[in-house]
């Protein structure tokens, strides 16, 4: 591709940089849903091969962000309820287990750290910069439950934050009290682990990702409606 390479990125792929950047586009709502991904002309756009970018398109299929339809070629992927609804239904079943073993091991470096990504969050959130929203919000659960010590479990979490980011800045950006809550929420959860109350960080947790889940699932019906 013709962009010059971020320091500490000289080993990656000719097609994970296709990768990144068709994600970008993806989130920024650059290309729509259900928008067609003709691979001729992306592949002139980045100045590769089809080989590369055909990589990147499965790579990205399996991120959820794209489909690859046999004989018609790739598509962005629509917003589904069913698969909105299963994605934050793991999460909320599996993050609030990782932070209860995550909590007490926090250390102070990474309250530290947790404190810069929250200031950096309310900054974006209240600059209406939406191209961050999903990067902060899974550093921030990154670090929150960076010492459960459960790595496969840990895996799996972050491929759901992965596939959930698109849905997460949709989330954030339908309303200012969707802000407003995510940022509160997420305040709060710092402070209830620094205070060492466990249980109710983790029930949070489980609140905080069922009402993102509920938020989406009523925006998609109500533009469902409006559509018919």
């Amino acid at each position: 591709m013709n962009s010059p390479k971020a320091p500490g990125f000289a080993v990656r792929t000719v097609a994970e940089q296709a990768a990144d950047a068709l994600r970008h586009k993806i989130m920024s709502g650059e290309l729509a849903e259900g928008s067609s991904l003709r691979q001729d002309a992306l592949a002139a756009e980045f100045g590769i091969s089809r080989i590369p970018l055909r990589e990147a398109l499965v790579q990205l299929e399996g991120e959820g962000l794209v489909r690859i339809i046999p004989h018609k070629g790739a598509v962005v992927s629509e917003l589904s309820i069913d698969e909105i609804s299963e994605l934050f239904m793991l999460r909320g079943l599996l993050e609030p287990l990782l932070l209860k073993k995550s909590a007490p091991r926090l250390t102070a470096a990474d309250f530290a750290e947790l404190d810069t990504i929250l200031a950096e969050y309310k900054q974006e959130l209240h600059a209406q910069h939406s191209t961050r929203w999903g990067e902060l919000n899974t550093r921030l659960h990154d670090v929150l439950l960076s010492r459960a010590d459960q790595p496969r479990t840990m895996a799996i979490v972050a491929t759901l934050l992965q596939q959930t980011d698109r849905y997460t800045r949709l989330q954030l950006s339908l309303s200012a009290e969707s802000c407003r809550q995510a940022e509160e929420e997420h305040e709060e959860l710092v402070r209830l682990c620094r205070s060492g109350e466990v249980k109710a960080a983790a029930a949070l947790l489980k609140r905080h990702i069922e009402h993102a889940c509920t938020d989406l699932e009523r925006f998609i019906l109500a533009r469902r409606r409006a559509k018919s």
